[in-house]
């Protein structure tokens, strides 16, 4: 699989904080950056936001402006989770990129990490997606995945996609093994099923009792 390192970019070079605002309004006019990094004396200094910027004026320099910046970046030796979770915080498709010397590097494109993350065997691989929700405190990583694997399942990877007061909300993903066992060994676990799976044979359990009761009711 690809370093996601090997998508930092630096087709545009950063902007330096003694250009004009006027310049800097034109090169937002021909691009969809929400935000784009200032550098001072090769220094990242944050980034300026795309929206703000038409507010200001077209005759001063970006220093002028340096209190609207936006301090976020990401490091180059970040994984790839860990960098979803700055574009996520900070509402942006662009991310600038430090080293660990603070020197800036280039930046990520929101694009382009999307491509990355569909490139990772939790979605690119064939599998069946499974999704559970417990009680928060009882939630173990450890446990789901041993569920899954004595249960001759594969377990692609997880995520936690809700949580509320009360419980949390796993999804998974299962590249091999028996959806139905695996999916009523949760259930001895006190894990509640969340998706629907033709395979669940409890469902068609149920399904084949309230036919039945209806049926008999309908006498």
């Amino acid at each position: 699989m690809t370093e996601i390192t090997n998508y930092i970019t630096n087709d545009f070079k950063a902007i330096d904080s003694q250009e004009t605002i006027g310049a800097v309004q034109e090169f937002f006019d021909d691009l969809t950056f929400s935000h784009f990094p200032i550098i001072e004396e090769e220094i990242y200094i944050g980034s300026i936001a795309s929206n703000d910027i038409e507010t200001f004026d077209s005759n001063k320099k970006v220093s002028d402006y340096k209190y609207s910046l936006e301090g976020f970046f990401a490091r180059n030796n970040m994984i790839w989770l860990d960098v979803l979770e700055v574009f996520a915080k900070n509402n942006t498709n662009l991310i600038p990129v430090l080293d660990e010397k603070n020197k800036y590097i280039g930046y990520y494109e929101m694009s382009d990490i999307i491509k990355f993350f569909n490139e990772t065997p939790f979605l690119s691989e064939q599998g069946k997606i499974i999704i559970i929700r417990k009680k928060d405190i009882d939630y173990s990583a450890s446990q789901i995945s041993q569920i899954v694997e004595s249960n001759d399942g594969k377990l692609l990877g997880l995520f936690v996609s809700a949580t509320d007061a009360d419980s949390i909300e796993i999804t998974l993903k299962i590249s091999i093994g028996p959806v139905n066992e695996i999916i009523q060994a949760f259930r001895r676990y006190d894990y509640e099923i969340i998706s629907d799976h033709n395979e669940d044979s409890y469902i068609t359990t149920l399904k084949e009792r309230s036919d039945y009761l209806d049926k008999y009711l309908n006498i």
